[in-house]
């Protein structure tokens, strides 16, 4: 898939509220809560204009009696893709709108994404630091197979110090 890097979008608070409202129809009981995460959520951060979507769950393994009903409804049921206790659901086709990464309330991987996020959305200098990273690497690479790979590194720094952050937050209070 081609790499489409935007600048931040107001709408991608709305794309992902509606998104929301509409699973909670589907998935009723089972859900826990929502988180709106990625870059998608971060102000001012330009990103690939797909919304990451968190859907909490009470059991994981109840999300996957709806893959039929999901894929009837157009989202294309992933399976855990690489993350063990996960299930993904993508919107949109080649021009993806949603990612929807479910994990059970246990899974440590929540933790990872919403530090990730808070320590982005406190500092707007990694916001900007982390802007020119991707605007260099969508020049560099044509396509997200590309793309996502080379982020990883870089990510995985950042999230490092996000980490820390929150850690020394947390004996601070």
């Amino acid at each position: 898939m081609k790499v489409r890097l935007s600048n931040f979008n107001e709408n991608w608070v709305r794309l992902y509220q509606d998104e929301a409202d509409f699973l909670r129809t589907i998935f009723t009981d089972e859900i826990v809560c929502f988180e709106h995460f990625g870059s998608t959520s971060i102000l001012g951060l330009k990103a690939k204009p797909v919304i990451d979507m968190m859907c909490i769950v009470k059991d994981i393994s109840k999300v996957d009696l709806y893959n039929d009903k999901m894929n009837l409804l157009g989202y294309d049921v992933a399976g855990d893709w690489g993350i063990p206790g996960r299930r993904l659901f993508r919107k949109g086709g080649e021009e993806r709108t949603h990612h929807i990464h479910f994990y059970q309330t246990d899974n440590p991987q929540i933790e990872r994404h919403l530090i990730f996020r808070d320590y982005l959305r406190c500092h707007p200098e990694e916001v900007a630091r982390y802007s020119r990273f991707k605007e260099e690497l969508a020049e560099r690479f044509e396509n997200t197979s590309e793309y996502s790979p080379a982020k990883k590194t870089f990510v995985r720094e950042m999230e490092e110090l996000a980490l820390s952050w929150f850690s020394n937050n947390q004996e601070n209070n």
